[in-house]
């Protein structure tokens, strides 16, 4: 009798989580769910800019308290969030604006407006001369940092962008920071770049958001979750101004992501259609990919919105993330370990001739060589200062007396 096959209860997996300003909230409900769960594991996270945050706040919470002490650090650090911005922000909904159900969305509000013309007229150092972040602030108080510094449980891989070299810059357990979480975080038209160790940082979303790759060489889990902020499609063509900035702002902070999912993708090829020798076949690690999309729960937030902090759209975001996840593990828990959930070739490479088998083309008979075309021989006399000089022979020889005497010469002028 055939015995049934048994799903694990706990499994591990990696967990990649986009930055997107508030829309983090929506990771923060993802995590909650995830951990509320209690099925799932992570042993390596990555992440950028709101991921970074999540992730460090994420791990300080297990360190401290396990799950709960998880969820509650989430908590605590989003309603931090909320806090700062009544206070500091400048991109709040007038009471009128709130009239709206969706006054979240307020690329039309006055204050908006005011911010983004000031953002354009002036650097962040003339705004804000002494630096004031009170998101460092709120991180210091926190998350021990010197904790995450030693701990090897989770693995942490936080994404900056470095200003001088245009390259991403991973930084790990040992060298996380208060300023390492801000330069991933670091907006260039909200703040200043961020200084570490001599070079000069920016968010990291730019060049990675997040960056996958440190999952696939540092840690020995196979799947890879990745908690989406900003939406890979929509549906119709943005024709307002809004519209249009809101769509390029996606389409930017997705491409570094998009790429490693092809990479992702050919190295799938090369170990499942039998590319590689045998004796190369155990250095690579056949990647399962999964996929958390925002494309449909965050569809209705414009880019706006990333910058609202008001607790009840926080709450909102956070409700959507948790339902999502729910919706996630339902359907996919079973397959972590066992199969990929993301069709990588489907959703980011049917894009054109990249996805048509390659079929080498016979190679053509050549003619056989002909034989070699005697030089031309000028027909018409060459002529040098009014004298003619006769016709070059095909096979043009040298005269031996008149190298004898040129040799005889040489030898007498000696």
């Amino acid at each position: 009798m055939a015995r049934k096959s048994v799903t694990p209860t706990h499994k591990s997996i990696n967990l990649a989580l986009q930055g997107g300003g508030a829309h983090g909230a929506f990771a923060w409900g993802v995590l909650d769910r995830l951990l509320e769960d209690g099925r799932l594991s992570f042993e390596g996270i990555s992440g950028t800019s709101a991921g970074s945050m999540n992730a460090v706040v994420l791990v300080h919470g297990l360190i401290i308290g396990g799950r709960e002490g998880a969820r509650a650090a989430l908590a605590k650090f989003w309603r931090a969030i909320s806090d700062a911005g009544q206070r500091y922000s400048l991109v709040r909904a007038m009471p009128w604006d709130r009239l709206k159900g969706d006054h979240w969305n307020n690329d039309n509000s006055l204050s908006f407006q005011a911010f983004k013309a000031m953002m354009n007229a002036f650097s962040p150092a003339q705004l804000n001369p002494t630096n004031f972040n009170p998101l460092r602030d709120i991180l210091v108080e926190q998350v021990d940092f010197a904790q995450i510094n030693t701990h090897q449980a989770h693995k942490l891989f936080l994404s900056a962008t470095n200003v001088q070299t245009g390259n991403v810059r991973v930084f790990q357990n040992h060298e996380i920071s208060a300023d390492v979480v801000m330069a991933s975080a670091c907006l260039p038209f909200l703040y200043r770049a961020v200084e570490i160790g001599g070079h000069t940082y920016w968010d990291g979303g730019y060049m990675g958001n997040p960056a996958l790759f440190p999952l696939f060489y540092c840690t020995d889990a196979r799947d890879v979750l990745i908690v989406h902020i900003n939406p890979i499609r929509r549906a119709g063509t943005p024709t307002t101004p809004h519209e249009i900035e809101d769509r390029v702002n996606e389409i930017s902070f997705n491409s570094a992501l998009i790429k490693e999912l092809r990479a992702v993708a050919f190295v799938q090829k090369l170990i499942g259609d039998g590319w590689l020798k045998d004796e190369y076949r155990d250095q690579l690690k056949y990647v399962l990919i999964h996929s958390l999309r925002a494309d449909d729960a965050l569809s209705d937030l414009s880019a706006a919105s990333k910058l609202y902090t008001d607790w009840s759209f926080l709450e909102t975001l956070r409700d959507r993330g948790r339902d999502a996840a729910t919706v996630w593990l339902d359907r996919h828990f079973n397959d972590v370990g066992v199969r990929q959930t993301v069709d990588l070739h489907a959703q980011f490479l049917d894009s054109g001739s990249e996805m048509r088998p390659f079929t080498p083309a016979k190679a053509a008979k050549l003619p056989k060589p002909r034989k070699p075309l005697k030089p031309l021989v000028p027909q018409m006399p060459l002529v040098i200062k009014g004298k003619a000089l006769p016709k070059p022979s095909a096979k043009p020889t040298i005269r031996k007396r008149t190298a004898t005497k040129a040799v005889k010469a040489g030898k007498s002028s000696s």
